[in-house]
């Protein structure tokens, strides 16, 4: 079935160089029409949403458009064989090991993570390392440790971390067995 994961622009485009595929444009139609029935049933509610909607989307800009930029870095001045020796399919362990450990120490908001986690599959990186980054970004907070104890006590904030983290390797090797089969 699937023996590796690369990128294919074609897959599910619905012909075209937009790049659209047929689930983003179903989602599209159904946003836009939960639109038009908001609009319908109370203009100055929908307004204000969009108002604050548009607000949220400038919060969020700088943050991944700084994101965006280092990626684009990453994938300029570090060639492809690179990416793939030390976190693609091949890499095995120290692949893993070193996915996780970054996805531990980066603070990325989810929104960021799964289109760098693309970026790096695009350019050699291995499904399964992609799912061990993402799983400790999202899971184990490093950086955010300080403040977590502060709530929950050290004991609590680095049981909980721990477990994430090797959980983090569990969704790998799953993610790893599913792309073998």
């Amino acid at each position: 079935m699937l023996k590796s994961y690369k990128y294919n622009k074609q897959f599910n485009n619905l012909g075209g160089n937009n790049g659209m595929d047929a689930s983003t444009l179903i989602l599209y139609i159904v946003v836009l029409m939960f639109l038009l029935i908001s609009f319908l049933k109370d203009r100055k509610k929908t307004g204000e949403a969009l108002l604050k909607a548009w607000k949220s989307f400038f919060m969020l800009l700088p943050p991944m458009l700084t994101v965006i930029f280092l990626l684009g870095f990453i994938v300029v001045f570090i060639p492809e064989k690179t990416i793939a020796a030390y976190i693609g399919e091949t890499s095995g362990f120290l692949g893993f090991l070193i996915s996780s450990l970054v996805g531990a120490v980066t603070l990325v908001p989810g929104f960021v993570a799964f289109p760098m986690a693309k970026m790096l599959l695009e350019n050699g990186a291995g499904i399964a390392q992609m799912a061990v980054f993402i799983s400790t970004l999202m899971m184990v907070g490093v950086v955010t440790a300080p403040l977590e104890a502060s709530f929950f006590g050290w004991k609590a904030t680095i049981g909980r971390n721990l477990m994430a983290y090797f959980y983090s390797f569990l969704v790998g090797y799953i993610v790893w067995m599913v792309v073998r089969i």
